[in-house]
Formats: structure tokens, C-alpha cells, sequence
């Protein structure tokens, strides 16, 4: 599971490195550093270096999940853009060019965050003389009515209440299949008495095969061949230079996974994967997280590299320590805690190289794996990616406004926040993902998939509301981790204003909310203001025209998160799905429409984008003597040029 968001607070910027790089549409591209490469030995740097190929070699795969239509569309605006020889300069082209890196940021043609398809703002008939004019005007018939027509491939992952999610849905999953049939074959092929289960469908396309419903595997051989194939060949040679004999057992089953599409070996993968507790770099590869698919099944390609933070990591592996104090102690059912919590290892992380669904938006904050059975039996795995969250601070810092300025109610609001703030989501984040994910546990019988097309929404709201509750409490001051027992008024404050207000920013005008995170946020929030309301609570105050949403009551804020997070986990535990369909349609879908406006227009009026992604740093071999001797890391600059850099060296499919 993962943490999207933007958090802010490292100090200020001590140098001229550049962080922010671009901007255009919603969406700002940055760079980061990577603090600690040249502590690496040459080995590490090796190993680093055939992980971030391997990461990269997947790129192809997530857009091609993501709609079918994209691959052959990005070969063409690639085309355009590095031959087109007429006027560059007009403003249809520049209006292209814009299209053009929305489409490289999204991975296709559908917002990354939103899901809605996105339309250039030139009109067709100059899109079609562009790929005229590079020779690819014979596919404007197949491909232009995808990008122009409203009607055509809508969202890329429905969530209407109404029809067919399955069939509604642009995202390359299914074909050919409803969502009854597709629920039907999984229910006949699963066994619910399984105390271990495969992740069903997770590496799969389901498609039907003369009146028959099958699913296609992602693998060597198989669909998405000639990527996994590179894949492999990248994660063989990161094995023979791995740092401990655990990443090469891991990295063995994973490349056997790769080659056999069985999901026993993607378990076996990623027991071993959790055992890595001492290693400095490490991985993520492969189908993981189930949020762009409407019914919560399949796994998006991602990729990731990163190398430990040491001095961070103190942290985060205090809360490891304890971990079964805050299970014990956690607001739910003792029938839901875990008698027993295995395994949990976090740290703090810097990353290397972001690819696939990570890459350019990517997390804050992961916990992996995602099987309930395998967090029970054998742990998980979290990290804080701090390099990231620090660029985005610091990029902010390029910036002469901010939405804290604008949004918070008044001076002591918003130096709390200046005080505490940063660190206080670090915190948050921490706990969200060394704990909150891994904490609970299902009743004997329920099913993983449960929750359907709600699971992601109320999984990260589960998770952060663990976190919420336990950032206020004193065993965190206790630890040494909190600095004091105020600091965390500084995040419910900035919490509760973000998920009633100050992320909406992100939703066009008359549209629903409906990107799991943002679910989660606006739920939490929504649910808190209502269920508070005869306290006052959660206060909402209007001056000069403008709206605030005030905390008036810390400690009762608590006490509605606790309430919260003690049904939430009822739901998970017990399979509760309509229980659990209420929560999500009742307080995490629709937006009202007057607020919606306002947070827009004032939003828009500082001039800030409400996105951001990032670029890689190259990792470049030096030679000496015909023999690598190092590895340097290489910060870019342009955008669109690491896009068809990669077009060109990592394209597969």
C-alpha cells in the first residue's frame, strides 16, 4: 500500500541545486537528490544500478496497462516531437507540447490522479497534421477519435455507481468480459478455506476465448513477454552482486515468478523480500498495487529503487520495536488485533530510480506486501521516502506563496504548523505505514477481496486513522519521537483541512472525488465534521468571503478517530462490504459544489499546481581500462527529453 500526498519541511534550501524544472497544466516536474550514493561501496553501486534497469525496463508494461490505446499514441506524439519541422513556435503547437507532457506525466491518456481522459487543447485537424507531417497520417483515423471524443474511453478506472465498472473502465485489465462473469470465474476458482491464498488475477488479463472466460498471464512467454524478459535479464545481474544471500534468494524468485507467472512464487518472493531487514538497497518490481483496477484485482507494473537513511531510520525502527504495544493498545475489537505481530521492519529511505506506476507521481510512503496472510505469518515492510518529500519542500521554497498562507485560519494556526507541521506528517507517514497497514487482522473465513471496489479507499483510511490516533498519543512523547505532546494539533489541523476542503483543488468542477487517497482524506474528515457537530468539533468559519475549517477540540478529535478506526476495522475484519459501500458513497464521493468553487478559485489565484512528479538522476557506469570502476550519479534537467530518452532505451512493446 501507499502514501500519495505532498508534505512540506526539511529547512530551507542551502545551495542552488534546482529542484523545480517545469510546469504546465495542474502538474509541476521536479528533480531529487540522492543523499548517501557516494557512501556506497562499488558492489552496492553495482547492485543499485541493475535494480534501477530492471525498474526501468517496465515502463512500457504500465502504459500499455493503463489503455490500450497508449503505447501507439506515445510512438506517435514521440515522432512529432523529435521530427516535426514546421512552426514550433505558434500556439497550437505549444498547445501540443503541453498535451504532450501531460501525456509522457500520466502514462497515457487519462489524468494519473483524476482518471478522466484529458483532450489537447489544438483542435484535431492540427494534431492530424502534425502526424502528417512526420509520416503517420494513415493512423489518425485509428488513434485521434480516442484522444478527441469525450465519449470515447472516459475514465480509466470507472467507479460509477450505475452500469458496468468492467466495461466502463479504459484501463487494458479486460476485454471481452462483464464484471458478473469476471466475479463469477474468480469465485469459482478460489478456495475460501485457503489459509494462504494467491493474490487471484493479480498478474493477469481476463479476456473470453471462444464463449469462455480465461485469464492471459503477464509473463515471460506470455503477455508483456519482451519487457519481463529484460526484466529478468537486469534482476540476474543485480542477484550476482547482490549485497546477502537473502536479496539473491529473493531475486531468484522473482525472476522464476517472472518466467512462470505463478503467484505461489510471487509469495515465496515476497517472504523472502520481507526478510531483507539489514541490506542498504533495496527494490520493489513487479504487478503491485490494485488501486487503477475497478475491481480491485489486478497489479500495476511499478518499479523502485532506494537506499537506506541510517540517522532517519532510528525512528521508524523505534516504532518497529514497539509495534505490538500499539496493536494491543490500538481503539478496535480485541477480536480484530493480532495476538501476535511478526515481522515489522521500517525505515526511512532515499530513492535512487522511480519506474512504472511510480514514476513521475510516486508515493511518499510504502508498505508492502500487500497479502493479509503473509503480514500475519511473516511481517511487512515499510519505508519513508525522505528525499522525496524534502524536494518537494524545497521546490516549494521556489515558490513565493503557499497554501498555507492562504487556507489556515490564523498566525497561531499557521505557525504551529511552521513549528511542527513537517515533521508531525514525516510522523504520520511513519505510522500510517510501519504500523497502520500491518495492524488488525480478518476473521477466520473472510476473504481478502471482500471489499471489492472500496478496498483501497477504506484500507488507506484505516492506515492513516491508526496513524491520526496514536500521533497524539503520549507513548509517542514517551519514545522520544514527538517532541512534545502539542505537536500533534499541528497535524489534525492541517489533516482535517486538507480532506474538507484544500484537495479538492485537484477535481475539475462538477466531478465526483475519486482517487482512493483522496477518498480516504475527504471520508475521515467528512465523517468526523458530521459526527461532531453538536460539540463543535470541527468548526467551519467564513471571513471576508472565504471559508476555514477550524479544530475547536483536539482531544475530541481523537475520540472521533478512534470511533472511526474501530468501525473501519470491524468492516475489514467481518467482510462488511455494503457496511463498508456506505461509508465510501456516503462521505467520500461527492463534493459540494460551492465549496468545490471556492477552494478552485482561490487555489487558482496563488498560481501553484496542485500536481507534481519527478524525473530520474541517471546512473552512469565509469569506466577505466575497459573495467567499470564507478558509478556516478548524473542529475537531468529536461523533462521531456528523459521521456524520449527512455522511449528509446527501454521500449519493449
Amino acid at each position: 500500500m501507499t502514501v500519495l500526498g505532498i508534505v512540506a519541511g526539511c529547512g530551507k534550501k542551502n545551495d542552488d541545486f534546482k529542484y523545480l524544472l517545469d510546469e504546465f497544466a495542474d502538474l509541476k516536474v521536479m528533480r531529487y537528490r540522492v543523499p548517501g550514493w557516494e557512501e556506497l561501496s562499488l558492489q552496492q553501486k553495482e547492485y543499485a544500478y541493475h535494480l534501477a534497469e530492471a525498474a526501468k525496463y517496465g515502463r512500457d508494461i504500465l502504459w500499455d496497462q493503463n489503455c490500450a490505446v497508449n503505447l501507439p499514441l506515445r510512438h506517435v506524439v514521440a515522432n512529432i516531437l523529435e521530427n516535426y519541422k514546421g512552426d514550433r513556435g505558434c500556439k497550437d503547437f505549444q498547445d501540443f507540447l503541453v498535451y504532450a507532457k501531460r501525456l509522457y506525466f500520466s502514462n497515457g491518456i487519462h489524468h494519473h490522479y483524476a482518471e478522466d481522459k484529458f483532450v489537447p487543447d489544438c483542435p484535431q485537424a492540427y494534431f492530424a497534421a502534425l502526424m502528417e507531417a512526420v509520416g503517420d497520417g494513415g493512423k489518425c483515423a485509428e488513434l485521434l477519435p480516442y484522444v478527441y471524443d469525450p465519449a470515447l474511453l472516459p475514465q480509466r478506472r470507472s467507479t460509477a455507481t450505475e452500469g458496468d465498472i468492467v466495461a466502463q473502465s479504459a484501463v487494458n485489465f479486460y476485454e471481452g468480459v462483464t464484471r458478473d462473469e469476471v466475479e463469477a470465474y474468480y469465485a469459482a476458482i478460489a478456495d475460501p478455506a485457503d489459509p494462504e491464498p494467491v493474490s487471484y488475477g493479480l498478474n493477469t488479463k481476463v479476456v473470453k476465448e471462444g464463449g469462455k472466460v480465461v485469464e492471459k498471464a503477464w509473463k515471460a512467454g506470455g503477455l508483456y513477454g519482451p519487457a519481463i524478459e529484460k526484466i529478468c535479464g537486469e534482476l540476474e545481474k543485480a542477484a550476482a552482486v547482490a549485497e546477502n544471500d537473502i536479496q539473491r534468494r529473493a531475486l531468484g524468485k522473482l525472476v522464476a515468478y517472472y518466467r512462470s507467472g505463478d503467484l505461489r512464487l510471487w509469495d515465496e518472493f515476497n517472504i523472502e523480500w520481507v526478510k531483507d531487514t539489514v541490506g542498504t538497497v533495496d527494490f520493489i518490481n513487479g504487478f503491485v498495487e490494485d488501486y487503477n483496477d475497478p475491481l480491485g484485482r489486478k497489479g500495476a507494473w511499478e518499479g523502485y529503487v532506494n537506499i537506506k537513511d541510517f540517522q532517519a531510520s532510528e525512528r521508524t525502527q523505534l516504532l518497529c520495536a514497539n509495534a505490538q504495544w500499539f496493536e494491543d493498545h490500538a481503539p478496535v475489537d480485541p477480536r480484530f488485533r493480532k495476538k501476535e505481530v511478526k515481522g515489522v521492519s521500517a525505515k526511512v529511505v532515499n530513492a535512487v530510480c522511480l519506474a512504472g506506476d511510480s514514476y513521475p507521481s510516486t508515493p511518499i510512503g510504502i508498505n508492502l506486501p500487500n497479502a493479509d496472510w503473509i503480514r500475519k505469518e511473516h511481517g511487512s515492510k515499510s519505508v519513508t521516502i525522505a528525499n522525496i518529500t524534502h524536494a518537494y519542500d524545497y521546490a516549494a521554497q521556489e515558490s513565493p506563496k503557499s497554501t498555507l498562507a492562504e487556507f489556515a485560519w490564523d498566525e497561531a494556526e499557521i505557525a504551529l504548523y511552521k513549528k511542527y507541521g513537517s515533521y508531525v506528517d514525516e510522523i504520520h507517514t511513519d505510522l500510517h505505514e510501519c504500523l497502520g497497514h500491518g495492524s488488525g487482522q480478518l476473521l477466520p473465513g473472510v476473504s481478502t477481496t471482500a471489499m471489492g471496489e472500496y478496498a483501497s479507499a477504506l484500507e488507506e483510511a484505516r492506515a492513516d486513522l491508526f496513524g491520526l490516533y496514536f500521533t497524539a498519543d503520549p507513548k509517542m512523547v514517551e519514545l522520544g519521537i514527538m517532541p512534545d505532546a502539542e505537536a500533534y494539533k499541528a497535524e489534525y489541523s492541517s489533516y482535517i483541512r486538507n480532506g474538507l476542503f484544500v484537495q479538492f483543488n485537484r477535481v475539475e468542477l462538477g466531478k465526483p472525488n475519486t482517487e482512493a487517497h483522496m477518498q480516504n482524506r475527504k471520508l475521515i474528515a467528512e465523517w468526523c465534521y458530521e459526527k461532531g457537530a453538536d460539540r463543535n468539533v470541527i468548526e467551519k468559519k467564513v471571513r471576508d468571503g472565504k471559508t476555514y475549517f477550524v479544530v475547536n477540540d483536539f482531544e475530541a478529535l481523537r475520540g472521533l478517530f478512534a470511533e472511526l478506526l474501530a468501525e473501519i476495522q470491524r468492516i475489514k475484519s467481518e467482510g462488511d462490504y455494503a457496511a463498508g459501500k456506505a461509508l465510501v458513497e456516503t462521505y467520500a464521493v461527492n463534493i459540494d459544489p460551492e465549496l468545490h468553487r471556492e477552494v478552485r478559485e482561490r487555489y487558482q489565484a496563488l498560481g501553484l499546481k496542485p500536481y507534481g512528479g519527478f524525473i530520474n538522476p541517471d546512473i552512469v557506469p565509469v569506466e577505466k581500462g575497459g573495467k567499470v570502476v564507478d558509478y556516478q550519479i548524473v542529475y537531468n534537467d529536461d523533462y521531456l527529453a528523459q521521456m524520449l530518452a527512455y522511449d528509446k532505451l527501454y521500449g519493449t512493446l
